[in-house]
């Protein structure tokens, strides 16, 4: 299996998109990344409807690498929704690019 469908496989099960409570909707985009020692982290976004308590998957997935492991470099990451990403699809958020 190559990286990306590691990557693919290691956040497909956080993918299923649920309301928290009236105001948080969460699990409807997925991240994972590998960082440069080759480890794997995921993520799940938050979304409230404040608009100040949203996290992205992708950053959730890099402050679980962060406060997992200390890492700060990420060496590649997919993000997505349902499916696998395919072309510029699986690319982060503007936020984190």
């Amino acid at each position: 299996m190559d990286i990306w469908e590691q990557l693919y496989q290691a956040a497909k099960p956080l993918y299923h998109p649920e309301a928290v409570n009236d105001f948080i909707y969460a699990h409807n985009v997925v991240c994972a990344l590998q960082s440069q020692s080759g480890e794997i982290y995921t993520g799940f976004c938050i979304e409230g409807l404040s608009g100040t308590l949203n996290l992205c998957a992708e950053r959730v997935a890099l402050l679980n690498m962060y406060t997992t492991s200390g890492e700060t470099e990420v060496k590649r990451l997919i993000a997505f929704r349902d499916a696998p990403p395919t072309g510029i699809s699986g690319m982060p958020c503007g936020v984190c690019r």
